[in-house]
């Protein structure tokens, strides 16, 4: 049985690197030929968790496993936490700054989009502390 899995370092606020993660996890996928619907629900999915990380934490990293059934994208940040997870889960709904939000980020779709692309989505967070996202897609 394979299983692949890997754990990326990302870097709060470096706009250069952001969306280096979920391109080399997509490459991975595709190398050992995940389906293609599969592959963009991961992409967006990792892609808008990075973004968020970059945008809104101190920084973090994303867990990446892929087995034969499933592949495992979990997100844990440092800090500072979802004040209201209700609100941030509204599309819409965005606490990014305006700099963020000129460079065409931003726009409170990050985690609509997660929960919507994944089969499985979970959710933790605490103010001060950080966020912990885990996002379960069946291949």
């Amino acid at each position: 049985m394979m299983t692949i899995k890997e754990t990326f370092p990302v870097t709060a606020g470096d706009m250069t690197c952001a969306g280096d993660v979920s391109a080399r996890i997509k490459r991975q996928m595709k190398q050992v030929g995940v389906p293609a619907a599969v592959m963009r629900r991961v992409s967006v999915g990792t892609y808008e968790a990075e973004i968020n990380l970059v945008i809104h934490s101190l920084g973090g990293q994303i867990d990446y496993e892929m087995t034969e059934e499933k592949i495992t994208i979990r997100v844990v940040d440092n800090g500072p936490g979802i004040p209201d997870l209700k609100k941030a889960m509204t599309e819409g709904w965005s606490t990014a700054s305006n700099e963020v939000r000129n460079m065409g980020f931003g726009a409170g779709m990050g985690l609509p989009n997660m929960k919507r692309n994944a089969d499985e989505f979970q959710i933790e967070s605490t103010v001060g502390v950080g966020t912990d996202i885990t996002m379960v897609f069946n291949i």
